[in-house]
């Protein structure tokens, strides 16, 4: 709180309303559109801001903020400037976290202590042209925005008249006006200044530099309370600016190369959504259970699929034996920058662990590298208490111990004590992926013994399972006859007179 900045009654802003940013988005508004930010999200130059436990997505908005000076109601656009007592700098902040769940409202994303500081110094608005005016904004000294009020779609004024029809603008209010292109992501550490000034006014008014510092919150937030900040591909490419910022290579309408979020856009299709649901019946399930990965991998390779494998991985209790539908995480290899924008907060990794279904089985792809750990104890834990059926991964597991003493399945290369960032950037969740060099999508059906792992395609397992288990019923038989005494040869594989004899054993019950 300042003596020149009073606490405003309201503080009204626009979503879009620069034709640059309009440009950068895709969409260009054929009217102005509004949501409104609570009196306690301002903020004053030199204070701080806080990016909360499991964000990524704190963006800066360079924006000139104008403060009523007398009362609006049903204004004229010719006398809306006059009802505007000065201009000056704001920093209308935004966690691209929370905003998916609000739907335009932008109550959660942008109305955090804070997120709209102020000043530091108030330009009297009779003194510029409000056609003419300019902000910037730079991060740690970087310019990053530039823009006037020539590139706005619309006027100044025409904000103030239109507010102005549906309720009273009260002295002290604040009206956000919109951020041209250049707003960005920021991280801890990062300092942000934004400036308003009028250059070709007399004296060049200025609002000062309006600093602030982005710090590191270290309280998560309650998901039993409400929706948890989540993020995709869309939200990643609109907080950095582009696709390219964003390191999404092939933009956000791309799945492979885009990470996703784990909330509903962005997501898997509602095909691949319900064939997960449907899932396994607990009869099938049962069957499968019941089958050995050797009698199914058998039967695929009958049908032309020989790359089911996911080769290279073993379990981390002895005698385990899983089956489930896959949930899919990508790891790319680590790059320093990717890294730091997609490795920390609520990442695709935490995603993955956090909205796994029980029955699930977590599938990652760590391209074969057993160098590094792919998940821990903490994470393996949240999949656990969640139900899921159990976890492969063609890389390491740090926690190895722990991980088994928590009785929760684990397929994997071994155990490795590094960290995430040593060789990966998690980075993809519910997509196509190649895990021990087996193609492994969303739904898939996992099936693991001791054998070893493979991937059945939900279309053919019914089929698969039962002849995998008539197959076994046949070799427990012949196995029998092999004890007994029998020479193998005619018996495995069984010719025309075995083959009758093992008809007769079951006809008569006696084939088990």
């Amino acid at each position: 709180m300042t003596a020149d900045i009073p606490r405003p009654g309201k503080i009204i802003a626009i979503h879009l309303s620069y034709a640059s940013r309009a440009d950068q988005r895709g969409r260009r508004p054929a009217a102005p559109s509004y949501f409104f930010k609570p009196a306690s999200s301002v903020g004053f130059s030199g204070g701080t801001v806080e990016r909360p436990e499991g964000t990524e997505l704190l963006a800066f908005e360079g924006e000139i903020a104008l403060v009523i000076g007398a009362t609006a109601r049903r204004v004229a656009l010719a006398d809306a400037w006059t009802h505007v007592g000065w201009v000056t700098a704001s920093n209308d902040l935004g966690l691209y976290d929370l905003r998916a769940n609000d739907k335009g409202s932008n109550v959660r994303s942008k109305g955090g202590d804070g997120y709209t500081p102020l000043g530091p110094e108030l330009i009297d608005a009779r003194t510029v042209d409000p056609a003419a005016l300019r902000v910037r904004a730079w991060v740690n000294g970087e310019l990053r925005q530039d823009d006037t009020t020539a590139g706005l779609i619309f006027p100044l004024a025409q904000l103030v008249a239109d507010l102005s029809q549906h309720f009273t603008l009260e002295p002290g209010d604040v009206i956000l006006t919109g951020t041209p292109a250049g707003s960005s992501v920021i991280v801890p550490g990062d300092v942000v200044e934004i400036e308003v000034d009028a250059p070709d006014a007399v004296g060049a008014p200025s609002s000062g530099r309006l600093v602030t510092t982005v710090t590191q919150g270290d309280v998560p937030f309650d998901g039993e309370l409400g929706s948890l900040p989540a993020v995709d591909d869309l939200q990643r490419t609109e907080a950095w600016g582009s696709a390219e910022a964003a390191g999404l290579e092939a933009g956000p309408s791309s799945r492979r190369d885009a990470p996703h979020s784990g909330t509903d856009e962005g997501r898997d299709s509602v095909p691949e959504r319900a064939k997960r649901d449907e899932g396994l019946s607990p009869e099938l399930r049962a069957k499968l259970l019941e089958a050995p990965t050797a009698g199914l991998s058998a039967q695929l390779r009958k049908r032309g699929h020989h790359s089911c494998f996911i080769d290279g991985v073993a379990a981390n209790i002895p005698g385990a034996k899983i089956v489930g539908t896959a949930k899919t995480l990508r790891f790319v290899p680590f790059r320093e920058d990717l890294f730091a924008s997609h490795g920390g907060g609520y990442n695709a990794q935490k995603r993955a662990f956090d909205s796994v279904d029980e029955g699930e089985i977590i599938v990652i792809e760590a391209r074969g590298d057993a160098t590094t750990g792919t998940l821990g104890d903490i994470v393996a834990l949240r999949a656990q208490t969640r139900g899921a059926a159990g976890i492969v991964t063609d890389g390491g597991v740090r926690d190895f111990d722990a991980v088994a003493e928590s009785g929760l399945p684990v397929f994997s290369q071994g155990a490795h004590p590094s960290v995430l960032g040593r060789k990966h950037v998690p980075w993809d969740v519910d997509v196509t992926i190649s895990c021990g060099g087996a193609t492994v999508q969303p739904g898939d059906i996992i099936v693991g013994d001791g054998d070893g792992v493979i991937v059945i395609p939900p279309a053919l397992v019914e089929e698969v399972v039962d002849e995998a288990l008539a197959q076994e019923r046949e070799e427990t038989w012949i196995a029998g006859q092999v004890a007994a005494g029998h020479p193998i040869d005619g018996l495995f594989p069984m010719n025309a007179e075995w083959r009758a004899r093992y008809a007769a054993a079951v006809e008569q019950g006696d084939a088990r």
